[in-house]
């Protein structure tokens, strides 16, 4: 049975960092608030594809509001806990001031777009390999550039700088936003996720997903969730070709340079890639090569 959330506990949660949610998952929610009796699976799954819903729906169940001992990385659980009522009033308090304008929309897509597709490869290539969290592995895949959105919103240039990082063969793209903006996408997203009550395990992997070469260089044996979690995210973003809709290259340098290290410690290789993809493009998912 869901918890009641009060008004006031709902305008305290939803203070703080915000990225704007797609327009179309809106309005799909909305039709699906006024039917005569509105389906939680349906409205958790269209939830589920959005960043700052699903971001939100976790911060609230995992909030000292509802006092749960583990914390939850389900939207569709995250839903179901939170009960009708709470989620329709969580969403009516998201609901944007003022309309982004269509330039804003086209820019954003890029962001939206990616982060749901390697969400659901994510979930996929962990079932795929064995690891026992599917739903942490599409958490982690949907959230881990939720800096991104943010630091468009500060940075005008922030895209160009993006695309600059994503163009280097040698430097990591935090490096270059570093030099630039002295903070980068990932160090944005961990706190993003610590303010959304993610598990640590998650922000973690969020904080570093651009240093996998040197983390799957140390072979020490140690953090072996983190390293497998980070393996899945690297493999989808290669999949779906970050590189190319983010980063507008033909060439994925950063692959390049893990992939070796990557593919070894998960058991996988360039044949079980090419695989993947041909099987992830007739799932309908925007795939890359």
């Amino acid at each position: 049975m869901g918890a009641e959330l009060t008004e006031d506990q709902i305008k305290h949660i939803l203070q703080g960092i915000k990225i704007p949610p797609q327009p179309q998952i809106l309005v799909d929610l909305q039709m699906e608030q006024v039917m005569p009796d509105p389906d939680l699976k349906q409205i958790a799954r269209l939830i589920s594809q959005d960043v700052g819903l699903s971001g939100t729906m976790l911060k609230f169940v995992n909030s000292p509001f509802m006092g749960l001992t583990n914390k939850i990385t389900s939207i569709e659980q995250a839903v179901s806990l939170l009960g009708l009522n709470s989620v329709i009033n969580i969403l009516n308090g998201l609901s944007i001031k003022g309309e982004m304008t269509d330039e804003k929309i086209v820019v954003m897509t890029r962001f939206w777009d990616t982060a749901n597709d390697i969400a659901m490869v994510c979930a996929t290539i962990a079932k795929k390999i064995g690891f026992n969290s599917p739903d942490e592995s599409y958490a982690l895949g949907l959230f881990h550039n939720s800096g991104i959105p943010l630091m468009m919103q500060r940075f005008d240039n922030y895209l160009n700088v993006m695309e600059e990082g994503y163009a280097e063969t040698a430097d990591r793209l935090i490096d270059v936003e570093n030099r630039l903006f002295n903070t980068n996408h990932a160090v944005v997203g961990y706190y993003t996720a610590k303010s959304w009550n993610l598990p640590l395990s998650i922000c973690d992997v969020i904080a570093e997903h651009h240093s996998a070469e040197v983390i799957f260089k140390n072979r020490d044996g140690k953090s072996q969730e983190k390293k497998t979690l980070l393996a899945i995210l690297k493999i989808a973003e290669h999949i779906c070709g970050n590189y190319i809709t983010l980063g507008s290259q033909t060439t994925d340098y950063e692959w390049e340079r893990v992939s070796k290290d990557i593919l070894e410690y998960v058991g996988l290789t360039t044949y079980d890639i090419e695989d993947m993809k041909e099987y992830f493009k007739d799932m309908g998912v925007s795939v890359i090569g």
